[in-house]
């Protein structure tokens, strides 16, 4: 798994961030196609495993709420390639949006999170760590 970490821009006030490339950036490689890789990023277990315990993703819309305390709600829903939801750590938390998409690389999928928002630089290197073992825990039950 690689990953890069990459300041927010100061006047970052954007509540869509549309076509923000700062933030937090995990990726990893999994040896399964993308329509394997959909199903358990939509199943209580893909969506606990990178969101928290609890967690289920409705429509574009809904809000989501994981026992640990990160909630949001359902910004964009493309089966097959993407799910954006905004991501609050904590009922005070700063609007942050968590961007997951899926590729296909070779005989897999690559799977990128992008994590962007207001406060994000602040914990740069937490919020790695935290998105890099999300994703680990994602490939682990996709694996099991």
């Amino acid at each position: 798994m690689s990953s890069s970490t990459q300041s927010i821009p100061e006047n970052a006030e954007d509540a869509d961030f549309e076509g923000s490339p700062a933030g937090v950036h995990s990726t990893l490689t999994v040896g399964a196609p993308v329509d394997q890789v959909w199903r358990h990023l939509i199943s209580s277990r893909g969506t606990e495993a990178l969101l928290g315990p609890g967690v289920t993703l409705g429509n574009k819309g809904e809000s989501w709420h994981s026992a640990d305390g990160p909630h949001g709600v359902v910004r964009s829903y493309h089966p097959m390639e993407q799910i954006r939801v905004s991501w609050h750590p904590h009922e005070d938390g700063p609007l942050s949006i968590v961007d997951l998409q899926l590729k296909p690389d070779g005989d897999g999928t690559r799977v990128d999170l992008y994590h962007e928002g207001q406060g994000i630089a602040e914990d740069g290197a937490g919020d790695k760590s935290r998105w890099d073992e999300a994703l680990g825990r994602f490939a682990q039950a996709l694996d099991s």
